[in-house]
């Protein structure tokens, strides 16, 4: 127990009961739950193969059986719930049932697209995935066809494409008697048929509870109302369950995940105790603060059942906030504090540049090839390598030898729309939009290069560099992944771009809980970062077309508070030469009120007031506390911590150690007035 801190001790030691282990980002969860294990055996509590741990992931139960072997318990089942059921479906199958079990299909794609044609459905490649995710989410949501119309608006779900509910709800039952014809099961009928069999059956209900005495669930946060289900079936009314998530990371409730499992927990399990694992011992304070204000600043503040993260590493850099002109600018940005970092010794492969949408890899992957840094796309393929992609850029090409079309925009759309694009966005998430974001991207840049006066030809010879440029084969290198694809992982050095409104929440994103999930995303993409933290964004896309606005989760977060235009505007409105100290403070001055809102220019007379008495009482200027620049920022942030003001340009460790609690008690008291 010496290699545990105090709350995992806490965690190991319960070896009985119901237990909640809330879990922040790099707080060593697995750690516990596995010493917890190895405890329980060690003190005879339960045989290793009494207990069943799991994952939701083939690789966090191999780390799992991993850690155990070398606590000197090899024997406990760690598995996903899709391997714990399929196991006990198949053994149990001729007794409950009678024969062997059917066949399991890997892939669903081919009986979706066949009930989609039988009932008259439009039918692609993007389309079948999509109907695919929406049959996955009704059957783990244990919704059936005919509820479907009903329950599926208010959970929020938007059919693919132009289909209506109804429509949906015929395919759920075309889907399931396409599988009856071919007498097979899907992942999902596994979980449903294990259900079934547990409940209709008590002998085999017995058996299977007299196997598995006590109970681990990781990633609880993720379950879903069938595992959940699942899961109470296994238990019967016994109690020896611990579940450890973190609400602050549930990214997957498009796919059915229902945090309210985990936050709920104590209710249904009375007499449970609940553990929060909040010390982190793989973000810096900066990164650590960052990641705590990006939660708290969320409508109605911190979550229900996350937690506030405290580093346990030394003071690292602080995080970089980047403001870009365009798209292009900030990748080349990326890319050169990308090399400086790898010359200050930061592997490649300990780097990563993280976004929201898979299109916008695009950029990246050009500019760092021709830069001649390698990358791996990560969950995800290559821009070029998409199939919509190259069957776009092939039309275009045969277009421009034999179409009479001077605008480059305008050959690129057609091109696109017989690749499946359309002007108008489709509403719903998934493959179908995925594959707009990526063709839309090819008709953003041909845009952009018809404004700068590139023909159509001139532009297929680009588009054909670019695609060999991302080509080139890599072994190791930075990794390009989303925000969901970088989940579980981590890097020293993080590059979250794109982070502008649109983006970061998604357009997609048009209902509250939506919107706090594109918040726990960003999240997410944050405490990947160990030590090294960029986020930026670009204002505009290249030649200055299509203005942006930072993301509005980075409000009241982002350092900058003197934006150029409003300098600029401060500087014509007052006839000022920025040469001049004097006039460039009342220029500064003059944007800021012009920009910030009453509270925050409030908040900054505050300051200024603290700051003038503690200097008349220190017999200095005013200026050697803290700049004007400074308490500017710190008005904008609005800290409530000393990590928080920790971050802000001009507070060093000497002003923080001197002033820091001064400050926070003057911010304090403006809050409870």
């Amino acid at each position: 127990m010496s290699a545990l801190d105090p709350e995992q001790a806490a965690v190991a030691l319960q070896t009985r009961g119901p237990l909640a282990v809330l879990a922040g980002a790099g707080t060593g969860k697995t750690r516990a739950i596995t010493y917890r294990i190895a405890y329980g055996v060690a003190t005879g509590v339960y045989r290793p193969d009494q207990v069943l741990a799991v994952t939701f992931t083939a690789r966090a139960a191999s780390e799992m059986r991993t850690r155990l072997a070398t606590l000197g318990v090899p024997s406990v089942n760690a598995r996903t719930f899709h391997a714990a059921a399929l196991k006990q479906l198949g053994y149990f199958w001729p007794t409950a049932i009678g024969g062997t079990i059917p066949p399991l299909i890997n892939h669903k794609a081919s009986l979706v697209n066949a009930a989609a044609i039988r009932l008259g459905l439009p039918v692609d490649r993007e389309l079948v995935r999509d109907y695919a995710a929406e049959i996955e989410w009704a059957k783990v949501s244990m919704i059936e066809p005919g509820e479907y119309p009903t329950r599926a608006p208010k959970a929020g779900r938007i059919p693919p494409a132009d289909v209506d509910y109804q429509q949906i709800a015929q395919l759920l039952s075309a889907y399931e008697d396409a599988k009856w014809d071919q007498g097979v099961i899907d992942f999902e009928d596994v979980l449903l048929l294990t259900v079934g069999m547990l409940e209709q059956r008590p002998d085999i209900a017995q058996t299977v509870r007299k196997q598995y005495r006590s109970f681990v669930v990781d990633e609880y946060q993720d379950v879903s109302a069938l595992q959940q289900r699942l899961l109470e079936a296994w238990l019967g009314d016994r109690n020896d369950l611990c579940v450890v998530g973190d609400v602050a990371q549930t990214i997957y409730s498009f796919a059915g995940a229902k945090p309210a499992f985990l936050t709920n927990f104590a209710s249904r399990f009375p007499g449970a105790r609940t553990v929060e694992l909040v010390r982190d011992y793989r973000s810096t304070p900066q990164v650590v603060s960052l990641a705590n204000r990006i939660l708290e600043l969320a409508p109605g503040g911190r979550q229900k059942g996350s937690v506030a993260l405290k580093s346990q590493l030394p003071s690292g850099p602080s995080v970089r906030f980047e403001t870009y002109q365009d798209d292009q600018a900030e990748a080349e940005g990326v890319l050169e504090r990308v090399k400086k970092l790898h010359e200050q010794g930061v592997p490649y492969s300990q780097m990563a540049v993280l976004y929201r949408t898979n299109a916008q890899s695009a950029l990246y992957e050009q500019v760092f090839a021709q830069g001649g840094v390698n990358f791996l796309v990560r969950g995800g393929e290559e821009f070029f390598k998409r199939d919509e992609v190259k069957r776009a850029i092939n039309s275009f090409r045969t277009m421009v030898g034999t179409l009479e079309v001077a605008s480059t925009a305008e050959l690129m759309k057609q091109a696109a729309q017989g690749a499946g694009w359309t002007p108008n966005p489709p509403t719903a998430s998934g493959a179908v939009r995925e594959r707009y974001e990526a063709l839309n991207a090819l008709v953003t840049l041909a845009e952009d290069r018809e404004a700068e006066g590139i023909d159509p030809k001139a532009f297929a010879n680009e588009l054909g560099q670019r695609a060999l440029s991302s080509h080139a084969p890599t072994v190791e290198g930075v990794t390009f992944a989303t925000f969901h694809a970088a989940k579980g992982l981590e890097w020293e050095a993080v590059f979250l771009i794109g982070a502008s409104d649109k983006l970061i929440p998604i357009s997609l994103a048009n209902t509250p809980e939506m919107k706090t999930e594109e918040r726990r995303l960003l999240y997410v993409g944050v405490t990947r970062a160990k030590r090294h933290l960029q986020i930026s964004y670009a204002k505009a896309r290249p030649g200055g077309r299509g203005q942006r606005k930072l993301s509005p989760f980075l409000q009241g977060i982002w350092p900058s508070v003197e934006a150029p235009n409003a300098k600029a505007k401060a500087h014509a409105k007052n006839g000022t030469n920025t040469a001049d100290p004097r006039q460039r403070a009342k220029a500064a001055q003059a944007a800021f009120d012009e920009e910030q809102t009453p509270e925050v220019i409030a908040r900054f007379q505050a300051l200024k007031a603290w700051r003038k008495a503690v200097a008349e009482g220190a017999q200095k200027p005013a200026y050697v506390i803290f700049s004007d620049h400074t308490l500017r920022q710190i008005a904008v942030v609005d800290p409530k911590s000393r990590q928080s003001l920790g971050l802000i340009s001009g507070v060093g460790e000497v002003k923080l150690a001197r002033y820091g609690e001064q400050v926070l008690q003057c911010l304090a008291q403006l809050r409870e007035e």
